[in-house]
């Protein structure tokens, strides 16, 4: 984003489920990058996720010997941030307390709880410092979105937030703002949706794309009736972990049409399947119905509506969705994501003197009952 002339050495690690990607920038060009996959029989032995470490760190230290690669040049590490504490977006220097919340995996597993992790263990050797980057535990809701109706359940924040705070940086870009200046919604849609109330930087509002808030996806449930999911949960049919696979897992397309793949839905309904296309104009009826609501939290003052994510890709998903929303302000489509440039740039942003750096160690929390996990893959 703008001209980029410094040509710092940054190394990128994004943990996932069944792989981790390492790749290589100068300055912002991407050199290279790597998808280091990780066989299902291999990472059963680990009874939790955090047990992987030195397991992942071998092969990425493999990977990075078998390209003669030299790590005293790196100017500094950029990592998926994973789940910690709710933090405001931002770049994090990973620290002692964020490295013991990530190890004792206080606040729920993940792959991506792995990334700090990897970075420090790679980069300490050589005294190169490591960062996070808007991971998914950015939780900047105001205190109004909170509420969720019942006072033993508390709304939270869990988002594409790494995705969703670089496609609104181009977005305001390309408005001729800044993203602290601008008022977006931004629309995440993939294997999960999100789609958040960015008000000069910050998202004040945002659908739990993980416990089946907001649209339905291709295989997620989204909001559903309370009192049906209660008398579904107590009808004998499910266990306690059968009915959260179905909301989160087995909901959505897979649920109705017995597949995730958006592409195979698109061709189904194209090719005369009816059902198909009832439920995938519902998907995008969803989302702009969502998008609506975003504009409500931000009083009708917004500058775009902005498309990310895999389904962005389509060319029926945009027009949907724009047919119904674009009263609203113009529709800006950013399809798919790259969340290796988006570490990159966030690191960029700080080494430059874009942005201050934050410290998680000081970093105030947003929820009351920090002992409340999450888990999932958003």
């Amino acid at each position: 984003m703008g001209d980029l002339k410094i040509n710092e050495r940054l190394i990128v690690i994004n943990p996932g489920s069944t792989s981790t990607k390492v790749a290589f920038f100068t300055g912002d060009e991407k050199q290279w990058v790597e998808n280091i996959a990780h066989p299902a029989d291999e990472l059963a032995v680990f009874p939790r996720v955090v047990d992987q470490l030195d397991y992942r760190l071998d092969a990425l230290r493999r990977e990075l010997h078998n390209k003669n690669f030299d790590m005293s040049g790196v100017t500094a590490i950029a990592a998926r941030g994973g789940l910690l504490k709710p933090v405001s977006g931002g770049v994090y220097a990973v620290d002692e307390v964020m490295l013991e919340d990530l190890s004792e995996e206080r606040f729920g597993q993940h792959a991506s709880n792995l990334g700090a992790l990897l970075a420090h263990k790679l980069g300490s050797p050589y005294g190169i410092p490591s960062y996070i980057v808007d991971p998914i535990c950015v939780d900047e809701l105001e205190p109004v979105a909170r509420i969720s109706g019942l006072p033993q359940i508390r709304r939270r924040s869990v988002f594409h937030a790494l995705n969703q705070k670089r496609q609104a940086r181009w977005a305001a870009q390309e408005l001729g703002k800044k993203y602290e200046e601008a008022n977006l919604i931004v629309a995440h849609l993939g294997g999960g949706i999100t789609i958040g109330a960015h008000r000069r930087g910050r998202v004040v509002d945002v659908n739990n794309g993980v416990d089946g808030e907001g649209p339905f996806t291709p295989e997620r449930s989204g909001s559903l009736p309370a009192a049906d999911v209660v008398r579904l949960a107590f009808s004998g049919r499910y266990t306690w972990e059968e009915l959260l696979r179905l909301i989160n897992g087995r909901g959505g397309f897979v649920a109705y049409l017995g597949t995730n793949s958006a592409r195979e839905v698109e061709e189904r309904a194209a090719a005369g399947d009816e059902e198909a296309d009832l439920i995938f104009t519902a998907l995008c009826y969803q989302v702009a119905r969502e998008i609506g609501a975003c504009a409500a939290v931000l009083a009708g003052r917004v500058d775009a509506v902005v498309l990310t994510g895999g389904l962005a890709y389509s060319r029926r998903v945009v027009e949907e969705i724009r047919t119904r929303v674009g009263f609203i302000a113009p529709v800006l489509v950013f399809p798919g994501e790259d969340e290796m440039a988006a570490l990159a740039e966030g690191v960029l942003r700080v080494l430059r003197g874009e942005e201050a750096l934050r410290s998680y160690q000081y970093e105030g929390v947003g929820w009351a009952n920090m002992e409340e996990k999450v888990s999932g893959d958003n």
